[in-house]
């Protein structure tokens, strides 16, 4: 008589919860840069009022406003896988993390539904009968100035306390290399100090300066992302971090 041996089917490895947290985040903080052609694409309605007169395509500022939406999700999406990460190593700056996070999320919206609105007051306003074209021009002025007011509180003030809360848990927890917040840490203050020149008026948010005290949090938040998607969170930290309470 023959017996038959049935073999068990083979098990797939299972993922480590912190790889899928870690691979999550990284993606999503990579994602939150798909807005960076906004600067362009937003440049003729910022440099003069011929767009909301009639000139041009509205088209590049619709995919431009999808994008920030598309930021200001995936912004909050950061936050909330890393929050249970963070609050391991502190909870005072996880919160804070997720709170400027979403803040910023709605900030970036403000400007998103001053550019929508823009675009409605081009194609549906400027052609009206009895339009009064001086009193359309002011009124895009002031939509393309609340853009640039929401844009500074939002894309360029948030990543300060961004880079404030989750670096200093990344830095003491060890989680990733500690150059990688070192940069944000370092980079905070540098933007800090340029956004409160741009709110006194010192300068222009895209003037040069700008740009340069940008570039610390920049670097750290893209180097931060593919290290993430890369390596992951490094296992001997995560060993060591304070059991969930």
């Amino acid at each position: 008589m023959s017996t038959t041996v049935h073999t068990p089917e083979a098990i797939r490895p299972s993922i480590d919860p912190m790889r899928r947290t870690s691979l999550a985040a990284g993606i999503l903080y990579v994602v939150t840069f798909v807005s960076m052609p906004t600067l362009m694409v937003f440049r003729p309605v910022r440099d003069g009022s011929g767009f909301v007169l009639g000139a041009g395509s509205d088209t590049g500022v619709l995919w431009g406003a999808f994008s920030e939406v598309v930021v200001a999700l995936a912004g909050i999406g950061t936050a909330v896988v890393l929050f249970r990460v963070a609050r391991r190593q502190s909870e005072t700056a996880a919160l804070g993390f997720v709170t400027a996070r979403v803040l910023e999320a709605a900030l970036i919206l403000v400007g998103v539904v001053s550019m929508l609105t823009l675009v409605t007051l081009r194609n549906d306003v400027a052609g009206a009968d009895g339009t009064d074209p001086a009193a359309l021009v002011t009124a895009g002025h002031t939509l393309v100035a609340t853009y640039d007011w929401a844009f500074l509180l939002s894309q360029s003030l948030m990543p300060v306390f961004n880079a404030l809360c989750l670096g200093t848990v990344l830095y003491r927890s060890g989680l990733v290399p500690r150059i990688l917040p070192t940069i944000g840490l370092i980079g905070a203050p540098l933007l800090l100090a340029s956004d409160v020149a741009i709110f006194f008026g010192l300068y222009d948010r895209m003037a040069p300066v700008a740009a340069v005290a940008a570039l610390p949090i920049a670097a750290w938040e893209i180097s931060l992302g593919v290290y993430l998607i890369v390596k992951g969170f490094r296992p001997a930290a995560v060993a060591a971090l304070p059991p969930v309470r």
